[in-house]
């Protein structure tokens, strides 16, 4: 005896010889892979109807998804560091920004590699002013006291690593 079920696709019907139920095989139609059911019981499966409602729901929820996730990603940065919401933007003067670098290389050369970074991004936003000053201290003969005991290698390195933070 034949089994004789629809395709899933085009929905033809089809027959098929016992040995191939619980296999797949090729619709003749649409040659779509289908699964052949087995003829092991003659009793007919009762299939519950597809409830639209619970798809439409679902696909309402995917394109909220969607577009949620766009507006996120065309969101600004937001700053990693609170304080740089809040911190005034105001022009140092040349002796603070001067100080502000010395501060800087000190801490690099001690170790202090966060509290560097946080001098650091208040000297970046000065950009052409602060590489003169970098270069000036660079091309000094004899170092700030507070940068006098950093070897001059190290101290060259570190100037050349805010160089190009700034840049």
């Amino acid at each position: 005896m034949a089994i004789t079920f629809h395709c899933e696709h085009c929905g033809k019907k089809i027959e098929a010889p016992d040995s191939a139920g619980g296999k797949r095989g090729k619709c003749p139609a649409c040659h779509n892979k289908v699964y052949v059911p087995s003829s092991d019981s003659g009793e007919e499966l009762k299939l519950a109807p597809v409830d639209t409602t619970d798809l439409a729901e679902q696909r309402r929820l995917m394109a909220e998804t969607r577009k949620i996730e766009q507006e996120i990603l065309s969101e600004e940065k937001i700053p990693d560091d609170p304080a740089e919401i809040n911190t005034p933007a105001y022009e140092i003067s040349d002796n603070e920004l001067t100080k502000n670098i010395i501060i800087y290389l000190r801490l690099m050369a001690d170790g202090d590699l966060d509290q560097a970074e946080r001098t650091a991004n208040s000297i970046i936003p000065c950009g052409k002013r602060a590489l003169k000053v970098l270069d000036g201290i660079a091309l000094s003969e004899i170092p700030e006291p507070e940068l006098a005991d950093i070897p001059q290698q190290v101290l060259s390195g570190l100037i050349k690593t805010l160089r190009t933070k700034i840049s």
